[in-house]
């Protein structure tokens, strides 16, 4: 009896946990999901470089050998005939020659060209040039006796740059009396051009000439350029005969030259107003 009671004790100890076969399994599943990702990743890697190879080799090949390029030279400030000249000794070719109006560099030497200088092109590139036509040239309007209005105008349209100097003149306010440079020549645009333009005549103050004798009051109305066109003889006593004793215009008015005055002179006797 206690022979079989020890058998059984010993069975039942040599029983295996219930925790031992899970772990065994979980462990298991972790080394298959290890591997698994080891290979998706060598994979992607795998397809990645074979997709930049095809895209860079086949799809977007490189560019040509640096051997196979040459630099392009400066050809700026040249004529046409030493530009091309130049470029054919790099193995390039001059292109299209564009032609523009520049205020500085003469006619016919080169502003610029594409590609630029220092660039790399391959072999018979056209290199594509811009050459001066020197500076826009334009003869002066004659603008003389035109209003100064106007005469802007036309200028400003012309081209040029406009500027106001002011003179007395006979011919009317606002009229141009000159311009510089003179009319019809010929110049570099842009450039300024000064119009004199006129204020009207000088205006002169009209002489105090009462008390005068006619032949002095005369005298010193044509000295200043006012003219006398009318002496009328009026009736008068004693000191006032022979002298000036009304006048228009009054004194101390300013008048332009040439003015018209007209003279009341004393007179005796009959004859005159009464």
């Amino acid at each position: 009896m206690r022979l079989g009671g020890s058998l059984k004790r010993r069975r039942k100890g040599r029983r295996a946990r219930p925790g031992v076969g899970l772990s065994k399994h979980i462990a298991s599943g972790r080394s298959i999901a290890r591997k698994l990702t080891l290979k998706v990743a060598i994979l992607s890697i795998v397809g990645w470089l074979f997709g930049y190879g095809l895209s860079t080799r086949v799809l977007f090949p490189p560019p040509p050998r640096p051997s196979d390029l040459f630099e392009v030279p400066d050809v700026t400030g040249l004529g046409i005939a030493s530009a091309r000249e130049r470029l054919a000794g790099a193995g390039l070719s001059l292109g299209t020659v564009d032609l523009l109006l520049h205020p500085t560099v003469p006619q016919d030497l080169i502003l610029g060209q594409a590609p630029l200088p220092g660039q790399s092109a391959r072999p018979s590139t056209d290199v594509r040039v811009s050459v001066s036509l020197g500076p826009q040239t334009r003869s002066v309007p004659d603008v003389v006796n035109l209003n100064e209005g106007r005469a802007r105008i036309i200028l400003e349209t012309s081209g040029f740059l406009v500027t106001i100097d002011t003179a007395a003149s006979e011919l009317p306010r606002g009229s141009v009396i000159g311009v510089l440079p003179a009319p019809d020549s010929v110049v570099v645009l842009p450039t300024e051009a000064r119009l004199l333009v006129s204020t009207g005549p000088s205006l002169i103050m009209m002489p105090l000439v009462l008390g005068l004798q006619e032949t002095e009051a005369t005298m010193v109305l044509d000295s200043i350029g006012l003219v006398v066109s009318d002496v009328e003889e009026v009736f008068r006593f004693g000191r006032d005969q022979g002298i000036v004793v009304e006048q228009e215009p009054a004194s101390d008015i300013e008048l332009e030259r040439g003015t018209n005055v007209r003279l009341k002179v004393g007179q005796p006797g009959n004859g005159g107003e009464q």
